[in-house]
């Protein structure tokens, strides 16, 4: 048990933007890829309607365009993630300190595909911290911000959601984190927050608490 988080007995790292400072690269790619397929879409726009949610989410608002993406969009995503993050990816400052404080379980819930998660960590050199302890959206019928994600990663790790206690950045993960009956608090110190004010929108959506830094991930705020 870890004295300074009382009444948790497991905690739930969102990936992008809690983990690695991936949001802004990854949303970059996508809207590059929806101009291509000849989708209307900016960076900023692609944060605003996707950040934190899972691919399931961009299918459908391009079907709701009228403009159907071919099935090959995903894939060559992916491969455009992929080298884009092999490039300029790296870990949120002074999170490796704070998995190596933790005294509790923890594990990842992320909206995005298990091999990207895979990727994500080993480029930052994370993935020793959660070993096979990763869910994604993949694994349940109903991603973020449905509660089926959370819900199911505290089952597997064998935590009640009331003792839960969830680290995510964007408002879909806070409101599945709420929904799922387990605290929350609202990351804001990725890139993809500059020019935005996240801790409006993650206190909006129910966060218990909002930080701007890992440095200041032990402190009462």
């Amino acid at each position: 048990m870890d004295l300074r988080l009382p009444e948790t007995d497991l905690v739930i790292f969102d990936c992008d933007g809690v983990l690695v400072d991936s949001e802004g690269l990854s949303c970059r790619c996508l809207a590059e890829a929806m101009v291509q397929a000849g989708i209307a879409m900016s960076t900023e726009r692609a944060l605003e309607l996707f950040l934190g949610r899972s691919s399931a989410a961009v299918i459908e608002y391009a079907e709701a365009a009228g403009r159907p993406l071919p099935a090959a969009f995903l894939p060559d995503l992916a491969v455009q993630v992929r080298e884009t993050f092999r490039s300029q990816l790296k870990p949120i400052a002074g999170v490796a300190a704070v998995l190596t404080d933790l005294r509790l379980p923890s594990c990842v819930a992320s909206s995005s595909d298990l091999e990207r998660v895979k990727f994500s960590l080993e480029l930052t050199d994370l993935a020793a911290s959660f070993g096979p302890r990763l869910y994604t959206s993949q694994m349940v019928k109903h991603g973020k911000p449905a509660p089926d994600l959370f819900l199911h990663a505290a089952s597997a790790m064998g935590a009640e959601p009331r003792r839960t206690l969830v680290i995510e950045d964007s408002v879909s993960g806070v409101t599945a984190a709420k929904a799922a009956g387990m605290k929350v608090w609202g990351f804001v110190g990725g890139a993809h927050y500059r020019l935005a004010d996240g801790s409006a929108l993650l206190r909006q959506a129910g966060a218990d608490r909002i930080f701007a830094a890992m440095t200041d991930f032990w402190m009462e705020g």
